[in-house]
């Protein structure tokens, strides 16, 4: 859950305001998990034991149900691998003054991080403790040094519409659906240590989120300040820390958000390609494939894409959650209840409400991503807003 989506919502949400953003963040948790838990109490997942997301779907909800999922997943594995390449690339490239060619650095730490990947699910398991201890120490370091920065401003003002534009980016930095099979498992499912361990483990990711947003937005001006603001980063597709960084001249801060971002988005990328690797085998079960052909079909489209488009990271991610996220752990959640629930019901009528909010949730992305929807940060309204 920590990974790219906790760098990008103070800047994609952000011209929102301050209030809109925690809100959306707040209601998006809680809809998110309890989408996740509807996935988690099915009993199909409890009778397979090596049941995985595709083939549940197309269980429960049929052949249609197993295509969108498939459709779905292949959005969000590939998006995610994009976005964790660009937005790697673009604070390595800015926290570097190096003469060389970009893409030189993304395909090196490329090469570093798809390597880490091709040990498998035995390295994560082993070495996730010792990312995410470390992940942990540089969020609180890099929090303690944002501080002092924080300013108090007028925190009612808000840009509602805007905020509509925004939805996607919230979706996906809730999205830890992946891994919810394998808690299940995990848990032997024990249905009340599977619902507390999906609760506390977002919560703690929804704490990160929220305390690191109000953090972002109080040390960083709409706009202006020499271009060390929130719209110019939205607009150059930049991560939090970067405009962060150009507000507080410190090597040491730099070093520890340059050091932050890239274990996030490290472990998010090696677990996501591995669970990629896995479903490409499982979508190519019974076909005579090798492995040189699934790792070329697994990480050459993301590397490609992040080379050519390097600006990319923030599209990516709304991409993912719009058309990705929204429709795998948000529409096919929300059908499972209308399907399984009793005329009337509250199960039947929270299916319809889910149902319809990511169906809004991927109108506007992709209304957006057409071109027929543009709503942009209103910076007249912000410049009337100044801190106090």
């Amino acid at each position: 859950m920590i990974g790219a989506g906790i760098l990008a919502l103070p800047i994609n949400l952000g011209p929102a305001g301050l209030l809109p953003s925690i809100t959306g963040a707040l209601v998006m948790w809680v809809m998110m998990t309890c989408c996740a838990l509807v996935i988690a109490r099915q009993p199909y997942m409890q009778e397979n034991e090596n049941a995985d997301l595709p083939t549940f779907f197309a269980a429960v909800l049929g052949p249609t149900g197993k295509y969108i999922s498939v459709g779905a997943n292949l959005i969000i594995f590939y998006g995610l691998l994009t976005a964790y390449l660009a937005g790697v690339n673009t604070v390595l490239a800015n926290g570097f003054d190096l003469t060389i060619p970009h893409w030189i650095i993304l395909c090196g730490y490329f090469f570093v991080v798809t390597s880490l990947a091709a040990l498998g699910e035995g390295f994560l398991r082993k070495g996730n403790t010792y990312f995410i201890l470390t992940m942990w120490t540089l969020f609180l370091i890099m929090l303690f040094m944002v501080m002092p920065h924080m300013h108090r401003g007028d925190v009612m003002a808000s840009d509602w519409k805007y905020f509509v534009s925004g939805l996607p980016i919230l979706v996906v930095a809730f999205n830890f659906h992946n891994v919810v099979p394998t808690i299940c498992r995990f848990l032997k499912n024990d249905r009340a240590a599977v619902t507390r361990a999906i609760w506390m483990g977002s919560g703690f990711g929804m704490i990160m989120t929220v305390v690191w947003t109000v953090a972002v937005m109080a040390a960083l001006p709409m706009e202006g300040n020499n271009g060390a603001n929130i719209i110019a980063a939205f607009k150059a597709n930049q991560p939090a820390t970067i405009p962060l960084g150009m507000i507080i001249t410190s090597s040491l801060f730099n070093k520890v958000a340059l050091g932050f971002a890239v274990v996030a988005m490290s472990t998010a990328y090696i677990a996501t390609a591995i669970a990629l690797i896995g479903f490409l085998k499982d979508l190519l079960s019974g076909q005579k494939v090798n492995k040189f052909f699934v790792a070329v079909v697994t990480f050459a489209p993301p590397l490609l894409v992040s080379i050519f488009y390097p600006a990319i990271f923030l599209n990516a991610l709304n991409v993912v959650g719009g058309l990705g996220v929204g429709t795998l752990f948000g529409i096919l959640p929300g059908l499972l209840l209308i399907k399984q629930g009793e005329p009337g019901s509250t199960s039947r009528k929270a299916g319809y409400g889910i149902v319809s909010f990511f169906i809004i949730v991927l109108i506007v992305e992709g209304l957006q991503e057409l071109g027929m929807l543009n709503i942009h940060p209103d910076i007249e309204y912000w410049s009337h807003h100044v801190r106090i």
